[in-house]
C-alpha cells in the first residue's frame, strides 16, 4: 500500500476502515457502465481504503488526516448514480456515508436528515406525518438522500418540482471543509448552490435541510396506445392538467417496451405505452382523460397494492436503461431536454429506431416539458457526439451522460462561483480531483 495511504490508515486506525481489494473495488464505482465511453475511460480507477464514517466528529478527522498527508477523498453515497460521480480518478479514501443515518428532525413540510439516510427508508416515516420526499430517482429504493442531493438531479416528482437545482428544493445543507482546519460550514438558501449537484468536489455533506411535498394515495397505472405521438400528446395533456394530482408521467415508445419483461402482460406488442403515478382522488378526471386521447388502461393497482411489491419508478427514468440493457449490453443512452412535442416529433421521425424514445416529464421554469432518456445501441464515440450534435443543432438540450466532468454533462460552462467556492473549501484540490474544470 501507498506509503502515504498508511499513514492515514495508522492516523484513522480506530474507524471503520475497509482494505480488502474486492471491497475497496466495488466501493469505488457506481453504474457509469451504461456508458461505454466511460467505461474505457473509467474501468480501471480505484480507491485506496474505504472509510466509512458514523458522525460528524470522524467525518472532520478524516478530513484532517487527508489534508495533513495531502491524500485525494472522494465522497460515495449508494453509488447509484450513473457518470463516475463517486469513482476516484487519483485513488486516495472512498468517504462511504452510508452509516450516517439519523433522521435529526421531521417537521410540517420540511426535515433535517443525515446523508447516508435511504430515500425509500425516509419516506416511510414521514408518510406517517402527511408528508413525502419531493423528487426521488429510479433507485429510490437504495439510494441516498446525500448521494442523490451531491450527484442528482431529477426523478420521480420532478413533474411537480422540476430539478433539485430550482430555487427552494434544498433548503440547507452542512458540509465539512478540506482547509489546513476542517471546519463546519452551513450553506442556506441559493448558498447550497456552491454543493448541489457538485459531485462531492466542494466539501463533504455531512446534513441536509430538505423540504417536503403533501403526501397522496399513488395510483400505479399503464395506459397504452397505438401511435406514439398520441401517447406523447396524452402525456403533455396530463402534465398540463392541473386539476389532477400526479407524480410520474413517463411515455415509453414500443421498441423499449420489449424490454420491460416484468411488465409484459401489460404491454401489448407494438404498443406504446404511459407509467404513470396519480392520486387515487383524481381518477375519475384522469380516466376521462384517458378516453379522450383513445389510451387503453391495462394496469392500475391502488396506492396498497402497489406497496406490496415492485413499483412502476424501477422501470422508469434511468431503470429503463437498466432493464434494456439487462437484455442487450450493447444499449446505451441519452438525456434530452425536448422543450416540445414538436421537437419530440421531428427526433422521432429523423432517427427512426436508431434512437428509441423514453420521455419524462418535468417542470421547467414553470411549465410541464418532455424530457427524455433516449436508448440506442452503440457503436462509435463519433456516432455518439454527432447524434448529440444533431439534438442540440435542432432545438434540444442534451445532458450528456457520457462525460463524468461536471462542465460537460449538462451545464456546458464553468461555473465560477462554484469554482471560487471550491478554492476556499478545497485550497489543495483534494476531493473528487478532476471531476470540475479548474482553470
Amino acid at each position: 500500500m501507498n506509503p502515504t495511504i498508511n499513514k492515514v490508515k495508522e492516523a484513522l486506525s480506530h474507524l471503520d476502515i475497509i482494505t480488502d481489494t474486492h471491497q475497496v473495488t466495488k466501493l469505488s464505482l457506481d453504474y457509469y457502465h451504461f456508458s461505454p465511453i466511460l467505461k474505457e475511460q473509467l474501468q480501471d480507477k480505484r480507491g485506496d481504503i474505504v472509510i466509512r464514517p458514523t458522525t460528524e466528529a470522524e467525518v472532520i478527522e478524516v478530513a484532517q488526516s487527508c489534508v495533513n498527508y495531502k491524500v485525494p477523498l472522494t465522497v460515495r453515497g449508494a453509488g447509484t448514480g450513473n457518470y463516475g460521480q463517486c469513482i476516484p480518478l487519483e485513488g486516495g479514501v472512498i468517504l462511504d456515508t452510508t452509516k450516517m443515518q439519523q433522521i435529526l428532525w421531521l417537521e410540517q413540510g420540511v426535515a433535517c436528515v443525515e446523508p447516508g439516510v435511504k430515500m425509500a427508508a425516509f419516506d416511510k416515516l414521514a408518510r406517517q406525518t402527511g408528508w413525502e420526499l419531493r423528487m426521488a430517482p429510479s433507485t429510490y429504493r437504495t439510494a441516498t438522500i446525500g448521494g442523490f442531493i451531491g450527484g442528482g438531479s431529477v426523478g420521480m416528482g420532478s413533474v411537480n418540482y422540476g430539478q433539485l437545482r430550482d430555487r427552494g428544493n434544498v433548503r440547507a445543507l452542512r458540509i465539512v471543509t478540506l482547509e489546513d482546519e476542517p471546519c463546519l460550514m452551513e450553506l442556506r438558501g441559493d448558498e447550497v448552490q456552491n454543493v448541489n449537484h457538485a459531485y462531492g468536489t466542494n466539501g463533504i455533506i455531512t446534513q441536509l435541510e430538505i423540504p417536503l411535498a403533501p403526501t397522496y394515495p399513488w395510483a400505479e397505472i399503464i395506459v397504452t396506445f397505438d401511435d406514439f405521438m398520441q401517447a406523447a400528446r396524452f402525456g403533455q395533456g396530463l402534465g398540463d392538467s392541473d386539476g389532477i394530482i400526479k407524480k410520474l408521467i413517463t411515455v415509453h415508445a414500443a421498441p423499449i417496451c420489449g424490454y420491460l419483461h416484468h411488465l409484459k402482460d401489460y404491454l401489448p406488442e407494438n404498443k406504446h405505452a404511459a407509467l404513470l403515478m396519480i392520486s387515487e382522488y383524481d381518477l375519475e378526471a384522469f380516466k376521462d382523460l384517458v378516453y379522450e386521447y383513445k389510451g387503453e388502461i391495462t394496469y392500475l393497482k391502488t396506492a396498497e397494492e402497489a406497496s406490496k411489491g415492485a413499483s412502476l419508478l424501477e422501470f422508469t427514468w434511468n431503470h429503463t436503461t437498466l432493464h434494456a440493457r439487462a437484455i442487450d449490453p450493447s444499449i446505451t443512452y441519452l438525456q434530452t431536454f425536448y422543450f416540445t412535442l414538436d421537437n419530440v416529433e421531428h427526433f422521432y421521425n429523423h432517427f427512426g429506431d436508431e434512437v428509441m424514445i423514453h420521455l419524462e416529464f418535468l417542470k421547467f421554469q414553470g411549465k410541464v416539458i418532455p424530457g427524455g432518456l433516449q436508448l440506442f445501441h452503440f457503436t462509435t464515440e463519433e456516432r455518439v457526439n454527432e447524434i448529440i450534435r444533431y439534438h442540440e443543432e435542432n432545438g434540444a438540450g442534451i445532458a450528456n451522460p457520457h462525460t463524468y466532468l461536471l462542465e460537460g454533462g449538462g451545464r456546458k460552462t464553468i461555473n465560477s462561483p462554484q469554482l471560487n467556492f471550491k478554492k476556499e473549501v478545497d485550497p489543495y484540490g483534494l476531493m473528487n480531483p478532476g471531476k470540475m474544470t479548474t482553470n
